[in-house]
């Protein structure tokens, strides 16, 4: 049997085309180890060349036993004195003297009724005390009349040329008259009554207010009708409300988990929504006896120290209690604020600045009021922290602090 040899050659290894893939993959390789360590390379040194710009705010040091805050609460300005001024009787409006933010005094005429019918019926009144007063008068000349008739019995009787009838006569006469003249003063001191009752009426017609105050809001106009009860329709129950500004006070609604925190004349600081910035010293004043099983509260009276003309009633305030000074040995604690901590691995964090490089550092954080948090520990008086955080924000890199 012949052999073939170009079976033979068939069997035969190409070496030259078995490498010119394997060199190919290797180059590349090769390329793509060169971009990544350059890539990485280059991070490296943006990273350590580059300087990052961020705020810093200085740590506060306090001392809690002259001013910590054990306790934060929500709640509004309200006045002790506040009176919607109605009328005694019902009537129609004939004029209304205040507008609202006017001040009134005491006893200042706000608003009159009409009084056509009562100026008749006083009239009246006067009219029959007159008469009266006149009946009273003839009354007098005629007791006078009759004393002297009985005098002149009487001395007559005693020279016994009259007789002892006459005298029970006179007698009689006179003293009817005299019953008749107390029967007359009666007389006269019921029309005076009735005179008084008209004036009051009158006066009732007149309202008036019943301590010094503002007008806050104006309720009737003249031509309505006014009564002291709600009579449906266009009845109206009240002319204006007038707040006492001097009455002014906080109340707060506090858990009662709470509650055992707040004591009375406890120091508090006030900050109202519409002035953020302005720091109001207060004190508490009385805690109410009695919680909201709603809500679970317990209401709190608050009192300005000093009151000012910016303080309006129903604004909104938040307050926060101060522990009494010299209750407790003072310990030193720290604020920063509440923007500085951040939350890593479920622990409180906030980056310091130490000689131009960025260090992070865990803290145990106390009560947090108006955007300042205490921090118990974790940080020192004198170093600075970053404040806002910004995104992204690592412990390492080189900072320069912003000027605010």
């Amino acid at each position: 049997m012949a052999f073939d040899k170009t079976k033979l050659s068939d069997l035969k290894l190409d070496r030259e085309n078995e490498d010119r893939p394997s060199r190919s993959g290797v180059l590349w390789l090769v390329l793509l180890l060169a971009a990544a360590g350059g890539a990485v390379w280059g991070a490296l040194w943006w990273q350590k060349g580059a300087t990052l710009e961020v705020m810093t705010v200085p740590v506060r040091r306090i001392t809690t036993g002259e001013n910590a805050t054990v306790l934060n609460a929500t709640g509004y300005v309200e006045p002790r004195r506040l009176s919607t001024v109605s009328s005694k009787v019902t009537g129609k409006i004939t004029e209304v003297l205040v507008e609202e933010g006017m001040r009134v005094e005491s006893g200042q005429v706000l608003a009159r009724l009409d009084t056509t019918n009562i100026d008749v019926n006083r009239r009246l009144a006067e009219a029959q005390l007159a008469v009266s007063k006149s009946a009273r008068t003839e009354t007098m000349v005629r007791r006078h009349e009759a004393d002297l008739e009985l005098q002149r019995v009487k001395r007559l009787v005693r020279e016994e040329i009259s007789t002892r009838t006459e005298l029970d006569r006179a007698t009689a006469s006179f003293d009817a008259i005299v019953a008749q003249l107390e029967r007359q003063n009666e007389e006269v001191k019921v029309a005076e009554r009735q005179v008084e009752l008209w004036q009051q009426e009158l006066e009732d017609r007149v309202i008036r207010a019943p301590f010094t105050g503002v007008v806050v809001d104006k309720n009737a106009q003249p031509g309505e009708m006014i009564s002291p009860m709600s009579s449906g329709g266009f009845t109206r129950t009240g002319i204006c409300t007038i707040v006492d500004m001097n009455s002014l006070e906080i109340e707060v609604d506090v858990n009662e988990a709470y509650i055992n925190r707040v004591r009375p004349d406890m120091p508090v600081e006030a900050r109202l929504d519409a002035y953020p910035d302005w720091k109001i010293p207060c004190r508490v004043v009385a805690i109410i006896p009695t919680a909201d099983r709603n809500k679970a509260t317990v209401k709190v009276r608050i009192a300005f120290n000093k009151l000012d003309e910016r303080l309006l009633p129903d604004m909104g305030v938040k307050v926060a209690f101060q522990s009494v000074p010299n209750e407790a040995a003072p310990a030193v604690q720290y604020v920063i604020p509440s923007a500085a901590v951040t939350e890593q691995g479920g622990r409180k964090v906030v980056y310091m600045i130490s000689k131009g490089v960025v260090e992070r550092r865990a803290v145990t954080l106390g009560d947090e009021n108006n955007g300042v948090v205490t921090v118990l520990a974790g940080v020192n008086g004198g170093e600075k922290v970053v404040s806002p955080v910004p995104d992204g924000f690592k412990p390492g890199i080189s900072v320069k602090e912003k000027i605010q």
